[in-house]
């Protein structure tokens, strides 16, 4: 049974994408775990899966062309199967956006032909679990926000769902009733499993799910979809209740704007506020009534959790979806690329003295961490090896330069990426890494913000790490370990006199950066951070 692969809403201000590059010509075989295509939107170029098996018999846009969110850019079905009722029943204008991100099966009711007797019916939208970053394999619930029988707007959020990245916002860009929740709250699901279906109030779901099923291929997640069904009846949540004073360091904070940035200039930790608004939203009046909880009941807390003198206690935590990522990919790169480190020390002095000019002009806060990515991407502007990426039967030679850098969250690590770093200003780099780590820490980054890079940093200098080495974060070849400035004794024209010594450590994917390399492209940036001007000029 043919599928139709629809253009898919990859960022929240996407009106169409163009078509960068097809991976698949019509007549290959695909998989459902293929890349069918890379698309470039309005902030990033991501790729489209088709998330069936079978022939590739149709491709509706032509390379560098662009196409309208939902419409029909591809078809994958059985060798040599008439695919032409798809394209004149379905007109690529006029079709309901049934998932955020991902490839759809559409609202309205379905030209193919069925197996069975069983239709979709008319008016219904079926909600997926969409593909919020490019390393994402399943999406965990953290909460509804609409509950089965209340009316949902096209532009509502339905939910929260927690990647390896982020915590999203879901909606279903479709109006009608919330017939069905097919996830609870705390659970988890894959790519393209149905999380919901919206349509006309009394619609039978279980006749929408069965119908679902009819039309989904052996290869898809549809008898998962139907199997939470089940949970979903057993299982129910009361977003009324769930309102505590301390919120556990994984959940996303419902908080106005406003309160944010009140909670911030006043330094409170938004985990120890119990919020008056809608749904345990934290808002203006919160903040302004807030008192810190006394010390001793922080410090009472912790006394209880220890265990017993002479008792033996552990306490299991489940993996986050984050933390399950960092597993798998970090555990691939180390094992898969190998790697080989080169150091080299650093004297900051000059880097130091700038630095405290720059800030004394009062044109925003420049860090330590600002100048080495900005050196960084200057190096790299001469030393494209670098800047390459393995791609199994190739090596691409990244023309952009994307610099990641490594912060620590709650949940583990994350990447935001400066893009276009070299051609940033130092100031320029500062705020838009200030930008985004506050969007990290607060969950709030989008998948185009952490995707993308094709050099990485990662500093520990700011935690006391002297020098250290880091894996390579795929599909970058080197990335950058950056340790403390340390005064350090140093022999200069048969003097000992004390240097401001910084420790760097770069990893090398051997398959794409010989030794040589990487000792040169070191040289340069250890010559632009000891002499400054040279970057600033």
């Amino acid at each position: 049974m043919a599928e139709v692969i629809r253009m898919p809403l990859l960022s929240d201000t996407m009106k169409e994408g163009v078509i960068a590059e097809w991976h698949k010509k019509v007549g290959d075989k695909v998989n459902a775990d293929d890349v069918l295509a890379d698309v470039e939107t309005d902030k990033a170029t991501m790729e489209v899966m088709p998330f069936v098996s079978g022939t590739l018999l149709y491709l509706g846009v032509e390379k560098g062309k662009a196409a309208k969110v939902n419409d029909i850019i591809a078809i994958v079905g059985k060798e040599g199967e008439d695919y032409s009722n798809l394209l004149k029943d379905t007109p690529n204008n006029n079709i309901p956006t049934a998932n955020t991100t991902t490839t759809t099966t559409t609202a309205t009711s379905s030209p193919v032909e069925k197996p069975t007797s069983v239709e979709m019916p008319k008016g219904v939208t079926i909600v997926r679990m969409p593909l919020l970053s490019d390393t994402m394999k399943e999406g965990k619930i953290v909460s509804w926000n609409k509950q089965e029988g209340d009316l949902v707007k096209s532009d509502d959020v339905l939910a929260d769902v927690e990647t390896d990245k982020a915590t999203m916002e879901v909606m279903g860009y479709a109006d009608g009733t919330l017939l069905y929740i097919g996830v609870p709250a705390g659970q988890a699901a894959k790519i393209n499993d149905i999380i919901a279906i919206i349509g006309p109030a009394g619609t039978d779901k279980n006749l929408v799910l069965q119908a679902a099923q009819a039309e989904t291929s052996a290869t898809t997640s549809a008898p998962q979809s139907s199997n939470s069904a089940t949970q979903s009846s057993t299982v129910t949540t009361n977003p009324s209740n769930t309102v505590a004073v301390q919120h556990s360091s994984d959940e996303r904070i419902k908080i106005s704007p406003l309160a944010r940035k009140m909670a911030a200039d006043k330094n409170i930790d938004l985990h120890t506020i119990v919020g008056s608004g809608d749904g345990g939203r934290i808002i203006k009046k919160d903040i302004e009534q807030y008192q810190a909880r006394p010390a001793q009941t922080a410090v009472a807390a912790a006394d209880k959790a220890l265990p017993t003198l002479g008792q033996e206690a552990y306490v299991d935590t489940a993996l986050s979806q984050m933390r399950k990522v960092i597993a798998s990919r970090l555990a691939a790169s180390k094992f898969s690329a190998p790697h080989f480190y080169l150091k080299i020390s650093v004297t900051m002095d000059k880097a130091i003295e700038a630095r405290k000019q720059i800030n004394a002009l009062n044109v925003g806060k420049v860090s330590f961490n600002d100048f080495i990515i900005k050196a960084c991407a200057m190096a790299l502007r001469k030393h494209p090896d670098i800047n390459s990426s393995w791609m199994g039967d190739f090596i691409r030679a990244n023309q952009h330069i994307h610099i990641g850098s490594a912060i620590a969250v709650d949940e583990g690590l994350i990447v935001p990426v400066i893009k276009f770093a070299d051609q940033l200003s130092l100031s320029q780099i500062a705020s838009t890494a200030t930008e985004l780590y506050t969007k990290a820490r607060n969950k709030k980054l989008q998948p185009q913000e952490f995707s993308g890079n094709t050099f990485t940093i990662s500093n520990l200098g700011m935690m006391g790490i002297e020098e250290f080495t880091a894996i390579i974060n795929p599909p970058d070849s080197c990335i950058l370990a950056v340790g403390n400035i340390v005064p350090t004794p140093v022999v200069e024209n048969n003097q000992v006199v004390v240097r401001n010594i910084l420790k760097l450590t770069l990893s090398c994917d051997h398959r794409v950066v010989d030794g040589a390399i990487g000792a040169q492209f070191l040289s340069t940036l250890k010559t632009y951070l000891e002499n400054p001007v040279t970057m600033l000029a």
